[in-house]
């Protein structure tokens, strides 16, 4: 069984909602429309109704949802909470702008559990699908940024997880050990059972560096906290992948070898290393798809094809059952 198969079966039938705020846009209403019909989840389109059904063209827009923010019953509703989620820093006019913002709009009906996830980015920027979440939604409790991971795959077997390649620039080793527990989480989504790789140029402490050092000392804030996969760090990549090489640089290591998610040290190596394993090594390459959020919001790419949004909102929707 595929992945994507295997993703799909978890949410069919079951009516997730998941808010795709851009209604305007073909790619993302044939989207919601094939969601829709397949009975993979529930879609809810945002914008004005004779819009969305012109952006629809030929495509049904049967069980398809439509929510028209300058029409929408529970307008009132919304400010008075964007103004009590914002704590004093919108006021009720100021909110009320806010929400004729379809992304704010949208963040908005998942924080009001009025939708489980949210997908948009096919006509906006990173900033303006994921700054409304950060502010809204927020993060987990125990967990202080959002990051951005690839899965990576090809073949059945072939499955990894590549993180952070999308979000943080130069990650502290609380960051690390943040983005490790939330990639093992997400490893399982995938039907992966994490080995959490903390990833470095140096193995076990065969160099002796401050970019090193705050690998091994992500590892130390993970032995200290309740986790259910296996991790070791710092490891080299193929101390990490290749059986042969993690036996002769860590013999002792229950990951070294076996590794399936890798987390890397700053945001130019992960993204780096993904584009290599996706452009070299012909991987596909799934993503970004955000981690950390209270809820799951994912950032499209603007020249996505409503395949990738198609796939996106059934991620979305798998990370909702997390």
């Amino acid at each position: 069984m595929d992945i994507m198969t295997s993703l799909k079966n978890k949410i069919h039938g079951k009516g997730i909602g998941i808010v795709f705020p851009e209604g305007n846009e073909p790619r993302v209403v044939q989207a919601a429309s094939l969601l829709a019909r397949e009975n993979m989840l529930h879609p809810i389109v945002i914008g004005n109704p004779e819009e969305v059904k012109a952006a629809a063209g030929e495509w049904s827009l049967d069980g398809v949802e439509i929510i028209d923010p300058s029409n929408y019953d529970k307008l009132e509703e919304m400010v008075q909470e964007l103004v009590k989620v914002r704590k004093g820093k919108a006021t009720e006019e100021q909110a009320r702008e806010m929400v004729k913002n379809v992304n704010y709009f949208g963040t908005m009906l998942v924080h009001m559990n009025l939708a489980a996830g949210l997908v948009s980015g096919a006509i906006h920027s990173t900033g303006d699908t994921i700054r409304p979440a950060l502010q809204i939604i927020k993060t987990k409790p125990g967990v202080s940024k959002t990051f951005g991971y690839f899965a990576m795959l090809k073949e059945a077997k072939r499955r990894y997880i590549f993180a952070d390649c999308a979000v943080n620039p130069s990650p502290t080793s609380s960051d690390i050990a943040e983005f490790a527990v939330e990639s093992a989480k997400a490893a399982r989504m995938f039907n992966i059972d994490p080995k959490v790789a903390l990833l470095s140029f140096s193995t076990l402490g065969s160099a002796k560096t401050e970019e090193t050092k705050k690998m091994s000392e992500a590892k130390a804030i993970l032995d200290g906290m309740e986790t259910d996969f296996d991790y070791d760090g710092e490891l080299q990549f193929d101390a990490a992948l290749v059986e042969g090489v993690g036996k002769l640089k860590a013999p002792n290591s229950s990951v070294a070898g076996q590794a399936n998610v890798f987390v890397f040290p700053c945001l130019n190596s992960g993204n780096i290393g993904y584009k290599i394993a996706q452009r070299l090594g012909g991987y596909e390459a799934i993503g970004p798809i955000l981690a950390g959020l209270n809820k799951p919001v994912n950032d499209l790419s603007r020249g996505c094809s409503a395949e990738d949004v198609y796939s996106t909102a059934i991620i979305t929707a798998n990370q909702s059952l997390l």
